[in-house]
C-alpha cells in the first residue's frame, strides 16, 4: 500500500509576523552576536520544528507575498492600506528567513501581483484534487475558507506554538458557516486588517445572522426586496457595490498563474550543511547541540586523507626547528582544567604526535616551548598559554595564531574549538571535524583506537602550519599583519594571565547573601499571599494566571497555551492598577539573583585557588569586543542594588590590598566626535560639559543648561547612544515609550543639529557600499556583503552596522591597547598590582595600598594616552575593600 502523500503549506510572513510580536518581551535580549534581532527567526524555528515533526510532510512549501501591491489593488487603491510601516526589528530578520527554511529543506515561492493566500489557495485545490491530504499553517483567519474534508487550516492563537485547528466541520461549528461563505461574511462585515470596508454597521455577527438566512451575498441581493425595512436594508441597498466588491477582495485566487505544482514539493528532510551554517550564524547553540549531525559528519571524514607523521616515544633535539606549528589537543571547551590527551608539532617537512606525558617531561620540549627566539605558529594562543602553563611551561616566541588571524580575516565567529571550522572557512579540506573521531556532547571522548585521534592531531598541525602563511599574505594585503602581531596576539598572553591569576570570591560572603535574600524572597512571598488572600506558587505561570485574571479580575492582557501570559512585559503594563504585581516583579528579580549569579557563582569557585577564573573570548563579537563566560562576569546585574551587592563578594587576594577600578568615561561617543570630526559634538568633550546635557541643549534649541529637565536629558541620552548603536525609530520609541513619529522627529533633529555626524553616516555608507567593508581606526575590517542588495532590509540592517561598527570597534580596540600597555608597564615598574577583569569600558585592578596612588597616576597616564584622539580621553577610577565598593 502506497502511502498517504500530505502537503504542509505555510504562510510565511504571517507565521514570522506572529513570530516576531509572540516573542516581542525578548526582542532586546535575542540578538546574535552582530546585533541582529533573532526574535522573529528563533519564534519560527520552534514553529517548524513542531510542525515538520507533527505532520511529517510527503511534500511542503512556504509561501510568500511578492510586494505591497496585488492585482487586488487594481480594483481597490487602498486595499491594506493603513498598515503601519514594519518595524526594522523586524524587517531585518526577514532576509534570513529564507536561510532558515533551506536548512529545514523547505522550498519557498511567491509570484508577482498575488498574495502568499492565493499560491496557497491554488496548491491546496490542486492538492485536494489529486488526493492528497493538505495542512495549511498561517496566522491570517482568511484561509479557513480553504477548510474542507481533505484540507485542514492551522491558526496561530498566540505566538507561533499555540494553533488551533479548523476543518469545515470545526468552521461550521463555531461560525454557524461553511468555509466557502466566508468570503461572503467579509463582503459583508468587512475586514479592517485588510482594509476591506464592508458594509457601514454591519459587523460579524450580524452578517454571520444574514448569511444563516440567505447563505451568500447574491442570495441576499436577490430577496432583498423582501427584507424588512430598517436603516440595515437601506445601507445594503446604497452600498451593493462595495459588498460585492469587499467579496472579491476577500476572496482567494485558487486558480492563480504559478510556476509549480504540487510533484515539484517533495520533502526529503533537512539540509544539515546548511542548517548548521545558519545557527552559527544566529548564535542558536543550544539548537546547534541537538542537532544529530553524525551521517553528515561521517560524508566530511571520507574526504580526508592519511598523512605522514612520526609517533614520538623519546623527544629528541633534532625534532625542533624555528618556524614550527604548535597544537595542544583537549576534549573540553574550559582550558583551565580540561584534560590535555595529546600533543602535535611540525611544519611542512615533518610531524610530531607525542603523549602528553612524553612531552611535558622532556627539558628539550620544555625549552623549545619557552624559547623566545624560535617562532610558533599556534591555533588560540591563549588557550595554549594556559594549558602549557598548567604543566609549568611559560610559553614564548607565538608569531602566529591562524583562530586570531581567521577573526580578523573573516570577521567572523571563530570560537567553536574545532580547528577544521577555521580550515573550511580558508578553503582547507584536508581535516576531518572532531565530532568524527570524539563524538559529541555526553559521548565526546578519545577513541579507543587512539591511533585515529594520532592521525587527527598531525592533520590539524599540518592545516595551522599550511594555512598560515595563506593567512599572513591576506593580513598584509588587508593591513592587518600590525593588528594581529601588535595587538591580538599580544592580548591573548595578557588575558590568559588574567585568567590564570582569576578573582578572589569571599564564599562565606556569598552564603551570606544567600540566606539573606532567602529571608528577603519569604517576605516578599508573605505580601504577595496577603494581596492574594490564599498560597499558591509565585513560579508556575498557570497558577499565577489563574490568581491575577480569574480570582482578582485583573484585565487579561495575553494569553498563551497553557493559559494566561505573565511574563514580564504583560506585568510591567498591569503594575500600576494591581499592586501584587509590583512584588511579583520584585521577587522575580532577586529570585534570578539568587539563582544565577548567588548559587551560580558559589559553583564556580576553584576549590583550591579560592577564585573564579572566567574565560574570555577573543574571536566572538565581529565588532573587536571580548565577552566572557564561565561564568560571564560581566553580565553581573547593576540595575538592582540587590544585583550590585553581589560586587561585595570580590576582594583582593591579600589583606591590606584593595580591589581598584578605571572605566573609560562615554568613550563610544568620544570616539564618534573624532571619527565624525562634528565641531559641536567635540567641543563638548573639549570643553568637559555634560555630554547628554549640551546634546539636549542642542535637540531642544536650549540656550542655558539649566533649563535642561531630566526627561530632556534622558532623551538625548538615548538618542546619543541610539545614534552609537543603529537605533531605529521602532527602537528608540519602544525605549522612550512614544511613537514612531516622535522617535523620527528627534533623530532627524539630532542630525540637524549635529551635521557631522550625519555626513559621517553618509560616507561611511558610501564606503562600504564601495569597498565591501568598514574598518575601524586600526584597519578591524567588518564585511557587508549586503550592502549593495536590492533587498531593502538585507540593505538597511547592513547600513546601520556600517554606520555602528568603527565607533564600537574602535573602541574595544582602544581598550586592548589600554589593556596590554597597562600589562607591560605594571611589569616595567615592578608593582605588584594585577590586571583582574575586563568588563565593557572598565579594567579591574587588585593592588597593596601602598600602590594605589602610583596606579591611579598610572592608569590615568596609560589609558587616557592609549590613543591620540581630537577629543580627551577620560579615565574615571576608584577603589576599595571589595569590586561594590570600588564602584
Amino acid at each position: 500500500m502506497s502511502e498517504q502523500k500530505k502537503l504542509l503549506l505555510i504562510d510565511g510572513y504571517s507565521v514570522a509576523f506572529r513570530a516576531f510580536y509572540g516573542l516581542h518581551s525578548q526582542l532586546e535580549r535575542m540578538k546574535n552576536r552582530n546585533g541582529l534581532h533573532t526574535n522573529a527567526l528563533y519564534g519560527i524555528h520552534n514553529m517548524l520544528e513542531v510542525i515538520v515533526n507533527k505532520e511529517q510532510p510527503t511534500h511542503a512549501l512556504v509561501a510568500f507575498d511578492a510586494g505591497k501591491t496585488t492585482f487586488r489593488h487594481e480594483y481597490f487603491e487602498d486595499y491594506k492600506g493603513g498598515r503601519s510601516t514594519m518595524p526594522a526589528e523586524f524587517a531585518e530578520q526577514i532576509p534570513f528567513i529564507k536561510d532558515l527554511l533551506a536548512g529545514f529543506g523547505l522550498q519557498s515561492y511567491q509570484l508577482v501581483n498575488y498574495e502568499a493566500d492565493d499560491i496557497i489557495g491554488t496548491l491546496s485545490k490542486q492538492a485536494e484534487a489529486e488526493g492528497y491530504d493538505v495542512v495549511i499553517l498561517t496566522g491570517d483567519r482568511d484561509l479557513t475558507q480553504l477548510a474542507s474534508e481533505k484540507v485542514r487550516v492551522d491558526i496561530t492563537k498566540k505566538g507561533v506554538s499555540d494553533l488551533k485547528e479548523f476543518t469545515a466541520d470545526s468552521v461550521m461549528e463555531e461560525m454557524g458557516i461553511e468555509p466557502k461563505q466566508i468570503i461572503d461574511m467579509k463582503g459583508l462585515a468587512g475586514d479592517a486588517s485588510d482594509n476591506i470596508p464592508g458594509v457601514s454597521n454591519i459587523g460579524e455577527k450580524t452578517a454571520l445572522k444574514l448569511l444563516k438566512e440567505y447563505h451568500s451575498i447574491e442570495e441576499l441581493y436577490e430577496n432583498i426586496d423582501g427584507m424588512k425595512q430598517s436603516k440595515r436594508k437601506e445601507n445594503l441597498i446604497n452600498e451593493k457595490e462595495t459588498a460585492f466588491l469587499s467579496k472579491k477582495l476577500a476572496t482567494i485566487d485558487i486558480k492563480a498563474p504559478i510556476k509549480i505544482a504540487v510533484q515539484d514539493l517533495d520533502y526529503t528532510g533537512m539540509n544539515m550543511e546548511k542548517l548548521i551554517s545558519f545557527y552559527k550564524e544566529m548564535d542558536f547553540q543550544s539548537h546547534l547541540n541537538k542537532l544529530d549531525t553524525e551521517e553528515y559528519m561521517e560524508q566530511l571524514a571520507e574526504e580526508v586523507e592519511k598523512i605522514d607523521y612520526e609517533y614520538v616515544k623519546e623527544i629528541k633535539p633534532d625534532m625542533f626547528k624555528t618556524d614550527m606549528a604548535l597544537y595542544i589537543e583537549m576534549l573540553g571547551d574550559n582550558y583551565h582544567h580540561s584534560e590535555i590527551v595529546s600533543v602535535g608539532w611540525g611544519n611542512d617537512q615533518k610531524i610530531y604526535v607525542a603523549e602528553p606525558s612524553t612531552a611535558f617531561q622532556s627539558e628539550i620540549f620544555k625549552k623549545w616551548i619557552e624559547s623566545e627566539e624560535i617562532s610558533k605558529t599556534l591555533y588560540d594562543a591563549k588557550r595554549t598559554y594556559v594549558a602549557l602553563n598548567r604543566k609549568g611551561a611559560k610559553p614564548n616566541g607565538a608569531t602566529f595564531d591562524i583562530l586570531l588571524a581567521s577573526y580578523l580575516l573573516t570577521a567572523e565567529d571563530s570560537s567553536s574549538g574545532d580547528v577544521a571550522d577555521i580550515a573550511n572557512k580558508h578553503g582547507y579540506k584536508g581535516l576531518s571535524p572532531d565530532e568524527v573521531v570524539y563524538g559529541k556532547g555526553k559521548k565526546k571522548q578519545v577513541p579507543e583506537n587512539l591511533e585515529l585521534m594520532r592521525d587527527h592531531i598531525a592533520h590539524k598541525v599540518r592545516a595551522i602550519y599550511s594555512l598560515s602563511n595563506q593567512m599572513n599574505e591576506q593580513l598584509v594585503e588587508n593591513e592587518q599583519e600590525n593588528l594581529l602581531k601588535e595587538m591580538e596576539i599580544p592580548l591573548a598572553i595578557v588575558l590568559a594571565e588574567m585568567e590564570i591569576q582569576g578573582i578572589t570570591v569571599d564564599a562565606k560572603r556569598l552564603e551570606k547573601m544567600k540566606a539573606e535574600f532567602a529571608e528577603t524572597l519569604n517576605t516578599i512571598e508573605t505580601r504577595i499571599y496577603q494581596e492574594a488572600g490564599e498560597e499558591f506558587n509565585i513560579n508556575s505561570p498557570k497558577q499565577l494566571g489563574i490568581v491575577l485574571f480569574e480570582k482578582m479580575g485583573y484585565p487579561v492582557i495575553k494569553k498563551t497555551k497553557t493559559g494566561y501570559s505573565t511574563a514580564q512585559d504583560v506585568l510591567e503594563k498591569l503594575k500600576d492598577q494591581a499592586p501584587i504585581v509590583e512584588f511579583i516583579l520584585q521577587y522575580r528579580q532577586i529570585a534570578k539573583i539568587q539563582s544565577t549569579y548567588i548559587e551560580g557563582l558559589l559553583k564556580v569557585i576553584n576549590t583550591e585557588t579560592k577564585r573564579i577564573h572566567t574565560r574570555y573570548l577573543q574571536t566572538v563579537a565581529r565588532t573587536g569586543r571580548l565577552s566572557s563566560v564561565d561564568p560571564n562576569l560581566q553580565n553581573i546585574p547593576v540595575r538592582l542594588e540587590e544585583g550590585r551587592k553581589i560586587r561585595e563578594a570580590f576582594i583582593p587576594r591579600k589583606e591590606g590590598w584593595k580591589i581598584f577600578a578605571s572605566d573609560y568615561s562615554q568613550i563610544e561617543l568620544r570616539v564618534l566626535a573624532h571619527i565624525s570630526d562634528d565641531e559641536h559634538l567635540k567641543q563638548a568633550f573639549i570643553d568637559e560639559q555634560d555630554i547628554h546635557t549640551s546634546t539636549a541643549m542642542r535637540v531642544f534649541d536650549l540656550e542655558d543648561s539649566s533649563k535642561v529637565t531630566a526627561n530632556m536629558r534622558r532623551d538625548a541620552k538615548a538618542v546619543n547612544f541610539g545614534i552609537v548603536y543603529g537605533i531605529s525609530d521602532y527602537g528608540l520609541s519602544q525605549s522612550l515609550n512614544i511613537t514612531r513619529k516622535e522617535a523620527q522627529e528627534y533623530i532627524d533633529t539630532y542630525f540637524n543639529r549635529f551635521p557631522g555626524v550625519k555626513s559621517f553616516i553618509d560616507d561611511i555608507i558610501r564606503e562600504a557600499k564601495d569597498k565591501g567593508f568598514v574598518e575601524t581606526l586600526f584597519h578591524r575590517r567588518r564585511y557587508l556583503p549586503d550592502i549593495n542588495s536590492r533587498n531593502f532590509n538585507l540593505r538597511t540592517f547592513a547600513e546601520r552596522t556600517a554606520m555602528n561598527t568603527p565607533i564600537q570597534g574602535s573602541a574595544a580596540d582602544i581598550l586592548k591597547v589600554a589593556m596590554i600597555d597597562m600589562a607591560k608597564r605594571i611589569k616595567d615598574e615592578g608593582m605588584e598590582a594585577t590586571m583582574l577583569l575586563q568588563v565593557h569600558d572598565e579594567l579591574i585592578f587588585e593592588a597593596p595600598e601602598e600602590e594605589i596612588p602610583v596606579l591611579e597616576k598610572l592608569v590615568k597616564e596609560v589609558m587616557e594616552n592609549a590613543v591620540e584622539l581630537s577629543v580627551p580621553l577620560k579615565v574615571e577610577s576608584s577603589w576599595g575593600k571589595s569590586w561594590y565598593e570600588a564602584k
